[in-house]
Parts: C-alpha cells; structure tokens; sequence
C-alpha cells in the first residue's frame, strides 16, 4: 500500500511540475486573465438577474471588455496615421528619415491611403527596401505577432471558463480544509482580490469620465489654438493609462502640453502658454490628484493598505516585468489575507483574537 501511494504521489508530482512550467511559460496570460476575471466577476453576477445562461454572460463580459478596446485602438490609430500624415506634410521629415534610415530609403513620400495609390507605389517601386527590411526580419517579427495573439488566445479561453467555473475550482479547494483555516482563508482571499481588482477597473472608468468631463471644459473656455486636441481620446486613454505605477496619466497629458506648446512657441504667441500652464493645473489637480486622494482608498479592498497597493504597482513591473503590473497586486492580497486569516491561526492565536487584529 504504501509503494502504491508513493508511486501515485511521485505521479502527481511529475503532473504538477509539467503543470506548473507550463503555467510559467504563460504566466503573463495567466496572471491578465485572473485579473480580467476579478475585475469582472461582478458584473458577471449582475447578468444573472436577467436569468440568461452562463456562457452568454462570460461572452457578455468579455465584449464588453474587447469591444470598446477594439474600437478604441482603432479610432486612435486612424488618428495617429491622419496627423502622421499631416505632420509629414508640413515638416520634410520623410527626406530626413530617408538619409539617415537605409530601408526608408526612395520613399520620397507617403502614397495616399487607397489601393490604387499603393498598389501604384508598389509597382514604382517605392517600397522595395521597406519590403526588404520585412524579408530580412520576418522571423522576429511572426514571432512577435504569433506570440501577441497567442496570450490574447489565452488571456480570452481563461477568462471565459474563470467566470464559469471559477466557483468550481474555489469547492475544490475548499475540501482540502483543516480546521476551517483553508476555508477562511480561501473565502477571504476570493473577496479581497474581487475588492481590489474591480476597483481598479471602476477607478479606471471613473477617471476616463472625469478626465473627459475636464478636457472638454477647458475646451469650451479657451481659444481654438489651444485647445486639448481629441479630448474625448485623450481622456479616456488617461483613465487608461491611470493603471501604470509611479508615471501613470502624466504619459497622456504631459504629451498633449508638449504638443500645445510647440506652435505657440513657433509662432511667437507666448501669452497663450498660459493657457497651457491652466490645462496642466487642471489636469495634474481635477484628474490626477482629487479622484486619487477621494476614490482610491475606497477601491483599495478592505484589508490591503493604500500604500501597500501602490507600491505593489511600483515593484510589480521592476521586479516581474510588464505582467508585474497584474501580478503583484493579486500576490500582496494574497500575502496581506494570509497574515490576517491564516497565520493568527497557524501561530495558536485565539478566534476572538485574530477576527480583532483583522
């Protein structure tokens, strides 16, 4: 008998090595998906009032989330490409680049964005070197793209079967119970994760709208010259980018100054820079200061402290990398649920006494 658990025990062992290099290999799609899915299980829930089935909700959730992404990169990138274009049009930046970029090279300029028009500068010519530059790198660069949509695969199938099932997962867990402990610890780590993750999706929400609301009120009080180009765009990818530690939506309005100063400064019209000295107190004071001070501590989660969290979002992306940013915010609720449930236990501290220190 006991040959036999030893042999089924080295198996699981083996099963779970290959499971978790497997996980390793993945645990940037793993860690988006488990973040995707506490960040949306509520909402989740929500559908089940309106009686529809499971699947239909997680395909709900998950448009919800692809779709407004999807169409929010592609009305940015039409943008990018028209002021590119326009910004190309004016300035000789094409010649510049052409003599100091070897595979830009006989693009004098770039063709109208039409089929006729490119299929005319492919037959003339004009792209050879660009399409030479493509050959030489094309194994980087499938790998890059095949690599991208194979997370993206992943981060969807995960989150799909998270939201309809997870609660599966979390019974298995649960059977595995000593003392209640497992149970406790599991039950209050399940809601700390959907406490923090779900505010981070409400604050981002939360700040698109007000950077939105503020962009288009300094608009409606300005002259056109200085003006916060695309306010709309531009507030919703401050919201966006309000996940990134430390930078955060300085990325989107520093930018945005930048490009408002510069033709004023051209132009010699420097009693407008004070216009853009007033959008920068707007945004540094009505975007980024107030809804961090008035909203986050109340989407921090329950036990996490504020400055906990933040710093997680500072380490994550040093010490993990890009998926940092998802990963140690799950690790530190974890961490901070286990010393206010779990350990008390472990260490022989009374019932009364740990519900009192958490």
């Amino acid at each position: 008998m006991d040959e036999r658990r030893a042999v089924v025990a080295l198996f699981g062992f083996a099963v779970a090595l290959a499971i978790g290099y497997i996980a390793y290999r993945f645990v940037a799609a793993l860690t988006v998906a488990v973040f995707l899915y506490y960040s949306t299980r509520r909402f989740y829930k929500a559908l089940g009032r309106l009686h529809l089935p499971a699947r239909v909700r997680a395909v709900t959730v998950i448009a919800f989330l692809a779709v407004p992404l999807l169409l929010l990169l592609s009305y940015t990138l039409v943008l990018l490409v028209t002021e590119t274009r326009r910004f190309v049009e004016t300035y000789p930046v094409i010649e510049l680049a052409a003599t100091n970029v070897a595979w830009l090279g006989g693009v004098e300029d770039i063709p109208e964005l039409t089929v006729a028009s490119l299929v005319e500068a492919y037959h003339a010519g004009r792209f050879d070197r660009i399409i030479d530059f493509l050959v030489a790198n094309a194994a980087v660069l499938t790998t890059a793209i095949t690599g991208f949509f194979l997370n993206m695969l992943i981060v969807v199938i995960v989150t799909y079967y998270l939201l309809i099932d997870g609660s599966k997962a979390h019974d298995w867990l649960r059977q595995f119970d000593d003392g209640a402990i497992v149970r406790e610890y599991l039950e209050a780590a399940d809601e700390e994760l959907e406490a923090i993750l779900f505010g981070n999706l409400l604050n981002v929400i939360a700040i698109a709208l007000i950077a939105v609301g503020a962009f288009r009120g300094y608009n409606a009080l300005v002259p056109a010259a200085v003006q916060v180009p695309y306010p709309t765009l531009a507030g919703v990818l401050t919201g966006v980018a309000s996940l990134i530690p430390v930078v955060g939506m300085k990325i989107v309005y520093l930018p945005i100054a930048a490009a408002m100063s510069i033709p004023i400064a051209i132009d010699g019209s420097y009693p407008l820079l004070g216009y853009v000295v007033a959008f920068l107190a707007v945004a540094v004071v009505v975007v980024d200061t107030i809804p961090d001070l008035l909203l986050r501590p109340y989407l921090s989660g329950e036990r996490t402290h504020v400055g906990l969290l933040m710093l997680a979002y500072i380490f994550g992306p040093v010490v993990f990398g890009f998926y940092g940013l998802f990963f140690a915010p799950i690790l530190l609720a974890l961490g901070v649920t286990f010393a206010h449930t779990a350990l008390p236990r472990l260490l022989g501290a009374e019932d009364g006494a740990a519900d009192a220190a958490s």
